[in-house]
C-alpha cells in the first residue's frame, strides 16, 4: 500500500493601481498558492502535524494478526490530509525528505508507545534507502533507543521509479537484513519493474497489488497471476501477503490460494490505536473448512486463443510483380493456395492459384497479360484480420462473408503489418480441437462444468483436508422419453434438471457439474446438503408431468414397445440420486470418489420412483 514514503533522518541510514493581463494574473494566483502550500508544508514540518494510523495484517491460517503497516495523515480537515496529496505537494516543493522523514518517526514513535506484540511494516522508498551521507549504525541505534526490535520492523519497500542502481539496492539491503530487519515488497505487480526487483532484492515478503485481488473470484485472468506468484513465492522462500481485501468471496480464494498473509478492509479499516482483533466477519471465514468454488482455468483459456497460432509465413510479391512471376511460384510450390500482395509492408490484396491459373489457361491470356502486374488478377478486397482476433471471432466472421474467404485463406497482420497466410482448412482443425477440449470442461447443452473441472474440485477439496458429500444423479426412464419425444424435448429435459441443480446449490460452496448425458454430479460442502437434495426431488417430480403430451399425463408415462415388440410401460422420468461421504483419510483421489458415487447410485437405482441412497459405508 503506497502510504507512507521515508527517506533520510535517523532511519535513511536512510498608491496607483496596478491591473494585470489575464496571463498575468494567473500567474500570479499560481505563485500564490505555490506559497501557501509551502508555508502549509513548513507549518506541518515544524510543529509535527502528522498522525500515524494502522491497518491489521491478518495471518489467513492461523486468523489471528501478524502485524501492522504503519500509514500516515496529515492535518485532519485539509486536503494535506490523504498521503497521495501530501506527498506529492512536498516532491513538488523539495520536501519530499523532510516529510517522509517526519512520516517515519511519527509512525514508529507511535507505534513504540503503544507497546505492540506483533510486526511493523514501515514504507521505505528505495530512493530513501539509497541516500548518500548515512551515519551507519543511525537506524539501529534509532531504533533501540524507541525500544523496539529491529526483528519486529519490515522495510516495505514501495516502487516509485522506472530505474534503479539494483547493484546498489541490494547491498544495501543486505546491510539492513545483517542488522535484524527484514525485507518487504510493495505493490507486485503494479510498477515499472518489480519481477526483476523481486528476484534481485529476494525479499522476505512481496503484497500482491490490490488490482490483483479486486474481484479475483470473477477474474481467470488474475486468478491465475495469483496463483503464479503464490507457487514462485513458495519456490523462492519468499512469503505472499495479498492486498485489498474487500469481500468474502476475495478472501476464500486468497485463503484456498494458500497464500498466508492478507490485509484490506473486510479484515479491518486503519485506525490511530493498534488492532487488538480481526473484524468478526473475516476471522468467521478464516476459520471456516471449506474451499470456495472458482471456475476452472481451461474454459477462459479456450475462449482467450487467438489466431496466432495458424500464422503461416509465406513470401509477398509487391502489386508489380509480372504475372508470369507470380504463376512460376505457384507451379514450383504446388502446395500454395494464395499469394499475398504487399507493398510497403501492408497488405493489398491476395492472389488465388485457381483464379490464376483459371485466367492464364485460357487462349492468348498469357501472351497478353504475362508481362502485366499481377495486380490486374489479385482480390483487393482480401479478408486480413489482426493477431489478436480470437478464433471463435474469425470463424463467425468467416461464416458471415463469401465462401472464397474459406477457399482462399485470410492475411493476418500485426498492427497493419504483413505477418503471414493462415487458411480454412487449419482454422477448422483448431476449432474443432478447441470443441472437444472445451467438451472437457463445460458440457455444450447446460454449459455446467464437465469431467476435468468436476474432477479437480473434488481433488482440490481432498486435498484442503474437507469433508464434503458427493452425488451422482441420474434420470430414470430419461432414454425411452428421448426415444418417444424426440431430442430436442429431451434436451429441454435435460436443461431443465441442469437449472434446477444449479438453483438449489449454495454457490460459494456446493458444486453442480453435468458428465454427460443425464448423468449430473453434486459437490456439497454445505451441511444442509441432504435437504438441498431432498427438495431436489419433489420439484423434479411436480416438474416432471408437464414435460408430457396430455394422454401419457393421464396415464402417467409412456407406452411402448421394446425390440422384441413386447409392450412396456415407462413410469414419469424420475431421479436418482447416489451419495457418498467422502474424507480425507478414506479417500486419496476423485477417482475414488467417483467409484464409491458409482455404486450408491446403483443402489438408489433399485429403489422407485425419485431416491436418495446415502452410502454410509464410506470407503
Amino acid at each position: 500500500m503506497r502510504q507512507v514514503h521515508v527517506q533520510q533522518s535517523h532511519l535513511s541510514g536512510w498608491g496607483a493601481r496596478v491591473v494585470l493581463q489575464p496571463a498575468l494574473a494567473v500567474r500570479a494566483a499560481a505563485q500564490d498558492e505555490t506559497a501557501i502550500s509551502s508555508l502549509e508544508l513548513h507549518k506541518i514540518l515544524k510543529h509535527r502535524q502528522l498522525t500515524a494510523v494502522f491497518q491489521p495484517i491478518a495471518d489467513l491460517r492461523s486468523a489471528s494478526i501478524f502485524g501492522h503497516e504503519g500509514l500516515i495523515r496529515g492535518p485532519a480537515d485539509t486536503r494535506l490530509h490523504m498521503p497521495l496529496a501530501l506527498f506529492e505537494e512536498a516532491e513538488q516543493h523539495h520536501l519530499l525528505l523532510e516529510v517522509e522523514h517526519l512520516s517515519r518517526q511519527v509512525v514508529l514513535e507511535s507505534f513504540a508507545q503503544q507497546g505492540a506484540n506483533a510486526k511493523l511494516f514501515l514504507n521505505v522508498s528505495p530512493a530513501s534507502l539509497l541516500q548518500p551521507h548515512v551515519a551507519r549504525g543511525a537506524t539501529l541505534s534509532y531504533i533501540h533507543q524507541l525500544g523496539l526490535d529491529p526483528h519486529d520492523v519490515i522495510i516495505e519497500l514501495t516502487e516509485n521509479s522506472p530505474t534503479f542502481d539494483y547493484d546498489t539496492l541490494r547491498h544495501a539491503a543486505e546491510h539492513y537484513r545483517s542488522m535484524g530487519f527484514e525485507i518487504a515488497m510493495d505493490d507486485l505487480g503494479e510498477g515499472f519493474s518489480s519481477l526483476r526487483l523481486w528476484s534481485e532484492l529476494r525479499p522476505d515478503y512481496v503484497k500482491i497489488d490490490k488490482h490483483f485481488i479486486r474481484n479475483i473470484d470473477r477474474d481467470q485472468v488474475k486468478l491465475d497471476f495469483v496463483r503464479s506468484i503464490q507457487q514462485i513465492a513458495l519456490n523462492s522462500g519468499t512469503k505472499v501477503i495479498a492486498e485489498g481485501i474487500e469481500t468474502e468471496a476475495e478472501l476464500m480464494i486468497v485463503k484456498d490460494l494458500k497464500i498466508p498473509y492478507g490485509q484490506g478492509y473486510l479484515i479491518n479499516r486503519p485506525q490511530a490505536s493498534l488492532h487488538t482483533a480481526l473484524s468478526p466477519v473475516a476471522a468467521e471465514l478464516m476459520q471456516r473448512n471449506a474451499v470456495h468454488v472458482y471456475q476452472s482455468a481451461a474454459v477462459p483459456v479456450q475462449a482467450r486463443s487467438n489466431i496466432s497460432k495458424l500464422i503461416r509465413y509465406v513470401s509477398p510479391v509487391s502489386p508489380q510483380t509480372s504475372n508470369d512471376d507470380v504463376y512460376q511460384i505457384f507451379e514450383k510450390q504446388p502446395s500454395l493456395y494464395s499469394l499475398p500482395v504487399v507493398a510497403q509492408g501492408r497488405p493489398v490484396g491476395l492472389i488465388s492459384r485457381y483464379n490464376m491459373i483459371d485466367h492464364l489457361a485460357r487462349p492468348y491470356t498469357r501472351e497478353l497479360y504475362g508481362k502485366r502486374y499481377c495486380s490486374i488478377f489479385m482480390d483487393n478486397q482480401p479478408l486480413v484480420v489482426d493477431n489478436s482476433l480470437s478464433l471463435q471471432a474469425l470463424s463467425d466472421l468467416i461464416i458471415n462473408m463469401e465462401p472464397h474467404h474459406l477457399s482462399n485463406g485470410f492475411i493476418i497482420t500485426e498492427s497493419g503489418n504483413y505477418l503471414g497466410m493462415g487458411s480454412g482448412h487449419d482454422l477448422l482443425r483448431e476449432i474443432t480441437q478447441m470443441q472437444i477440449n472445451a467438451a472437457r470442461y463445460a458440457n455444450p447443452l447446460t454449459m455446467l462444468p464437465g469431467n476435468v473441472p468436476i474432477n479437480e474440485h473434488m481433488d482440490r477439496l481432498l486435498q484442503a483436508g474437507i469433508t464434503f458429500h458427493a452425488c451422482y444423479c441420474d434420470l430414470d426412464s430419461f432414454k425411452p422419453f428421448n426415444d418417444v419425444y424426440g431430442f430436442r424435448r429431451g434436451d429441454e429435459l435435460i436443461q431443465y434438471t441442469g437449472k434446477l441443480l444449479n438453483e438449489q446449490i449454495a454457490n460459494e460452496l456446493d458444486f453442480v457439474g453435468h458428465v454427460g448425458g443425464d448423468d449430473f454430479i453434486l459437490i456439497f460442502q454445505s451441511e444442509d446438503w441432504e435437504e438441498r437434495c431432498l427438495r431436489v426431488l419433489n420439484i423434479l417430480a411436480q416438474a416432471i408431468p408437464a414435460f408430457y403430451d396430455e394422454a401419457d399425463r393421464q396415464r402417467g408415462g409412456i407406452a411402448a414397445e421394446d425390440r422384441q415388440g413386447n409392450p412396456l410401460f415407462y413410469p414419469f422420468v424420475s431421479m436418482s440420486v447416489g451419495s457418498v461421504k467422502a474424507d480425507p483419510v478414506g479417500f486419496r483421489s476423485h477417482h475414488e470418489v467417483a467409484a464409491a458415487m458409482t455404486i450408491a447410485k446403483k443402489q438408489a437405482k433399485k429403489i422407485s420412483g425419485n431416491s436418495l441412497f446415502l452410502e454410509r459405508r464410506g470407503k
